[in-house]
């Protein structure tokens, strides 16, 4: 399997973020991704800009908390713009940084509840995309019987692309993983988050092969830094990756989001995405 390569976009306007895309996708890359935030620039409506100025390139938000979310709110945004991008979109799922406005708007920060939630959420989700009529009752979610005005369901089959993160090695979640399309890795040691490596994503791998049962496509997205100057080097910092499993690289700029709104900071974003993707088969 070809790597592909997304860029994620630390931050702007909608206006910027689409002419960003666009420029992305001249420049090679295979997938554009936006923050989606619990208060500030709206994810969705920059996405449905982004849509209206690509044709080719992957869009999706890097990631969604779909905890702080009412569900069937996200299966509509994401079908609709599912339809509006001619089947392009890509729904990246976690349970979220609490760092990022979750105390300070009450969203829920017990780590079992918003997890319960993302399982529950994604059950609505993904039954509300396969049509209707539908019902669920969950611990926390309960809809009734919905037959009154269906919206077009998703262009892409069997569904919308589904990116979940994954904290190696915690069973639970790893299970949530094997039941969508994409491993976003987490890893944990001793309770801590620390920075996964190649054999990390080796060992993933490994788990993800031998427990899914699915045959439907699968990829292992990984996120780092390269030096849009040096071909070379940037290819040597994902080739470790590739030759482990992994099927998407994402260039993140996560240090710019803080002065995201400088002139000079969006110029360097955009010098990036110039530069185009550091491709390993060059």
């Amino acid at each position: 399997m070809r790597m592909k390569y997304g860029f994620v976009y630390p931050g702007g306007d909608a206006r910027t973020a689409a002419e960003c895309a666009h420029t992305a996708e001249a420049a090679g890359w295979d997938g554009f991704f936006v923050w989606d935030p619990v208060w500030g620039v709206d994810a969705w409506v920059t996405l449905a800009a982004i849509a209206m100025r690509t044709k080719r390139i992957r869009i999706g938000t890097m990631i969604t908390p779909v905890s702080r979310r009412r569900p069937w709110k996200l299966a509509g945004e994401t079908a609709t713009l599912d339809r509006l991008s001619n089947g392009r979109v890509i729904l990246a799922v976690g349970l979220g940084a609490l760092d990022n406005g979750f105390y300070q708007f009450g969203e829920v920060t017990d780590r079992k509840a918003r997890a319960e939630l993302l399982d529950e959420g994604l059950d609505i989700i993904t039954g509300l995309w396969r049509g209707q009529p539908f019902n669920y009752n969950g611990e926390h979610y309960h809809v009734k019987e919905t037959t009154f005005f269906p919206p077009p369901p998703p262009i892409q089959k069997p569904r919308i692309p589904i990116w979940v993160v994954g904290a190696w090695n915690r069973p639970k979640s790893m299970r949530r993983v094997l039941r969508y399309d994409g491993l976003l890795p987490n890893v944990m040691k001793n309770g801590e988050h620390v920075h996964a490596t190649p054999a990390d994503i080796r060992a993933m791998k490994e788990f993800i092969d031998e427990h899914r049962a699915a045959t439907t496509p699968f990829d292992i997205i990984v996120e780092g830094k390269t030096p849009g100057t040096n071909r070379r080097r940037a290819a040597a910092i994902v080739k470790p990756w590739a030759d482990a499993g992994a099927t998407w690289w994402n260039e993140a700029m996560w240090s710019l989001a803080e002065t995201m709104w400088r002139a000079s900071t969006q110029k360097r974003i955009l010098t990036r995405i110039q530069q185009g993707p550091p491709r390993v088969d060059e």
